[in-house]
């Protein structure tokens, strides 16, 4: 299979066209279902585990909690008319403090849920006119809409989606799913 490109490292073409905002809208809305899918049955200790020294798959999840926020308040900066959205902390610092292996699974996932289910009902709230908004994206550099940005957050999803399927084929071999 081949290696996945880095988050970093993506590039973005923003070309949909406005009428598919609302498959955009369902693919975000489902990504708590595929998250909680991906990880049903799964042992505490798998949850946990690292490998090379990277997030869990609990840290993984717990990050896409950590960027709610950030998608919030992107979304509140067009909502500004702000010419360059806020930045992303490419550090991860909050999901590193954050110390999801501390936690229980199933905690982690209903707060994705829970703060999920707000970006989607700000989003609904829109109107045509706000949906074609633009603002500069600070790392790629290129203007996008809110479309685009809603692209850009289902993309980083489905990487971290990935990362989580790398993880259970990794650790396949280390032991059973809980039922």
């Amino acid at each position: 299979m081949p290696q996945k490109t880095p988050w970093t490292e993506r590039r973005f073409i923003f070309d949909m066209p406005p009428s598919m905002f609302p498959n955009v809208l369902e693919r975000l809305r489902g990504t708590p279902a595929r998250v909680e899918e991906r990880v049903r049955g799964m042992t505490a200790a798998v949850a946990r585990k690292k490998l090379e020294g990277k997030w869990s798959i609990q840290e993984t999840v717990g990050h896409l909690v950590e960027l709610e926020p950030l998608w919030l308040g992107r979304l509140e900066d067009f909502g500004e008319g702000c010419e360059i959205l806020r930045p992303a902390d490419m550090s991860n610092k909050s999901t590193e403090a954050a110390d999801y292996n501390a936690k229980h699974l199933a905690e982690i996932l209903a707060g994705f849920r829970k703060v999920r289910s707000r970006l989607v009902e700000e989003l609904e709230r829109l109107d045509d006119r706000a949906i074609e908004r633009t603002a500069l994206h600070p790392r790629l550099n290129q203007p996008m809409r809110i479309l685009d940005m809603m692209v850009f957050v289902a993309e980083h999803d489905d990487h971290h989606l990935a990362r989580i399927t790398e993880l259970l084929r990794a650790f396949a071999g280390s032991g059973p799913r809980a039922k």
